[in-house]
């Protein structure tokens, strides 16, 4: 199980954890250096990098995965927008894609995003724009059937407006689910990100219809800080659900 990372001082020589303090460069702004010294202290980050994961976001789908068990071995995974590529990482070991637990299930694990991602062992990643068309007909020809899990750590381009930028991300988050309902398996999940805000209604009320259960929450990988939360739908009724 995903465990959260910890500062406690390991050395044994009984020194506190040191704290990286950033200054501001001249020509760098105050928000920059701020997230920079963030960065820098980050416990998820230091162990994202001893781990071999390609991010700190690598520790929230973790989080969920130990909570609700979807990442098993044999499950046909695809990640929206999937840059940089932790996600996948995690999904690629526990869905057993490389064949690597033999007397498991083999899984197949696809990534899907605007740009290019470095290869990662055990995903097929391919450019696409998940909102053209028939881009679920595409996903489907490359999985050789439906998935079991669609999932996406996508957030819309930040525009300074709080309002905004939540309408959006909630906006993204409805075009994946709609598209969650073109290629899921019956019984299947989906997984996504969203931001605390007040416009979640018409998307909650979109996956009650969809899904035996949807559950919100924010893993401790998520900064406390942040905003975001995740929804976790368990349980897809199908395609010809009303709702």
């Amino acid at each position: 199980m995903a465990k959260k990372p910890t500062t406690k001082n390991t050395s044994g020589r009984g020194q506190r954890d040191l704290h990286v303090k950033v200054k501001t460069a001249r020509g760098r702004k105050l928000s920059s250096t701020q997230w920079l010294q963030r960065q820098l202290n980050d416990p998820y980050v230091k162990r994202a990098k001893a781990d071999g994961y390609r991010g700190r976001a690598a520790y929230k789908i973790l989080e969920l995965d130990d909570k609700y068990r979807f990442l098993v071995p044999g499950a046909r995974i695809v990640d929206l927008g999937c840059a940089p590529g932790g996600w996948l990482q995690v999904a690629v070991k526990r869905a057993n894609a490389l064949g690597e637990r033999t007397s498991k299930a083999q899984g197949y694990v696809l990534g899907i995003d605007l740009q290019e991602v470095d290869p990662i062992p055990g995903a097929e990643i391919y450019q696409l724009d998940f909102m053209a068309d028939d881009a679920d007909v595409q996903v489907r020809d490359w999985l050789g059937g439906n998935a079991d899990v669609v999932m996406s750590d996508m957030a819309a381009s930040a525009s300074g407006h709080k309002q905004t930028d939540h309408n959006r991300i909630i906006a993204l988050c409805e075009a994946a689910a709609h598209f969650a309902f073109d290629v899921l398996n019956e019984g299947g999940t989906f997984v996504a990100k969203v931001l605390a805000g007040g416009a979640e209604g018409d998307l909650q009320k979109l996956l009650k219809a969809r899904f035996e259960k949807v559950a919100n929450v924010k893993p401790p990988a998520s900064r406390s800080d942040s905003s975001e939360k995740f929804v976790v739908a368990t349980g897809f009724k199908g395609r010809d659900t009303a709702g």
